[in-house]
């Protein structure tokens, strides 16, 4: 194919221009945890743990979209996971998003802090501006969740670079086709695979990626040690969702700006948060680093009880956490003990049709007092 073909061309004929004759065009579930080992170990596959065919096709495929070696893993969490273990050490600092996903700042209180790890915070919104000295690991994570600000990637990584540091981006709410940390200097892109690269809320798997070979190694070392291995019937709903992203964000995306322009002018919301919208204080640094503005919506209403009584009244809304599947969904956030409103509602469009999703969510705001 000719270097200017799209990367999702290019991984949805990424096996077939492999094929012999007779061979399946689908990809195979390699269902083993052994391989036939005659002799000597030669590279070649011996252990479930060690590699699996059917998971390196995936990462492989992963690979076309982020232009970078790829590891998987059972979850987004374990995929930033690997990245901590692999890079931290004693001693080191490493400076996270204060409104970033909740977990991240869990696991680093409670399994590197006691190693001697030292964390500390900052608001995305400020994340460009932030003190990096001494740090080892910079995490970004743009647009945040669930408030979805937006940091400058690019000058973000020059400063880290400056300051000695690494820069590990999320990149969940965007995917690969809306935004290129790597691009932008990032050394590591992470993403929660369980959301739209997946697609449809069957399955966890998460991955990393780089293009730097020995951070490569490492991650993948920690994972072979660690035993933090995707299975090849995961792996496989992965690759299935991956074949219909292009399609699936497209319409999620524009289903996620028509609800941010439908609700802004609502008696009931007293404010929006979406990077597409031309107003929103991050849209103009979304706009340059980013394709798209991804399927997520944040908006706050009055008190819990309008937030519950929204989600309850919408017949198009899923109550459920986590989001880029098919079917939109909606929580209240505070649940989680998000520094948000107790009316702060995360919405997740999902792919129904445009104007049935907009008629449906402007319906049940309107049942609010």
């Amino acid at each position: 194919m000719t270097d200017n073909t799209s990367a999702i061309s290019r991984l949805l004929h990424h096996r077939s221009r492999g094929l012999s004759k007779g061979e399946a065009v689908s990809l195979p579930i390699h269902a083993t945890s052994v391989f036939h080992l005659p002799g000597e170990p030669d590279g070649s596959h011996f252990y479930g743990r060690n590699g699996n065919p059917t998971v390196e096709a995936v990462e492989a495929e992963i690979g076309i979209l982020e232009d970078a070696d790829v590891v998987c893993f059972p979850s987004g969490m374990a995929a930033i996971a690997s990245v901590f273990y692999s890079v931290l050490r004693p001693g080191d600092t490493v400076l996270v998003p204060s409104d970033g996903y909740y977990n991240v700042r869990n696991l680093l209180a409670a399994q590197f802090e006691p190693m001697g790890v030292t964390m500390r915070t900052c608001p995305t919104a400020d994340m460009a501006e932030a003190d990096m000295t001494g740090c080892r690991l910079v995490l970004i994570e743009s647009p945040s969740n669930p408030g979805l600000a937006v940091c400058d990637i690019a000058k973000v990584a020059q400063r880290a670079k400056a300051a000695g540091a690494l820069v590990m981006a999320d990149n969940t709410t965007a995917t690969p086709l809306c935004q290129q940390p790597l691009d932008l200097g990032a050394d590591f892109s992470v993403l929660s695979d369980t959301k739209a690269m997946a697609g449809h809320s069957d399955v966890l798997c998460g991955h990393v990626a780089t293009r730097d070979a020995t951070l490569f190694d490492g991650v993948k070392t920690w994972r072979r040690l660690a035993g933090a291995i995707i299975g090849p019937f995961d792996a496989y709903l992965l690759h299935r969702g991956l074949e219909t992203l292009e399609v699936r964000l497209g319409r999620m995306n524009t289903n996620a700006l028509a609800v941010a322009e439908a609700v802004q002018g609502h008696k009931a919301v007293l404010a929006v948060n979406y990077p597409g919208l031309g107003d929103d204080p991050f849209h103009q640094v979304a706009r340059r680093q980013m394709s798209g503005f991804g399927p997520i919506v944040s908006f706050t209403l009055a008190s819990q009880a309008n937030a519950d009584g929204f989600i309850s009244a919408c017949p198009l809304l899923s109550p459920a956490t986590s989001f880029g599947g098919v079917h939109s969904s909606a929580e209240r956030r505070a649940r989680w003990g998000d520094a948000v409103p107790e009316g702060f509602v995360r919405f997740a469009a999902g792919i129904e049709p445009t104007r049935d999703l907009v008629a449906a969510v402007t319906q049940a705001l309107d049942t609010l007092s």
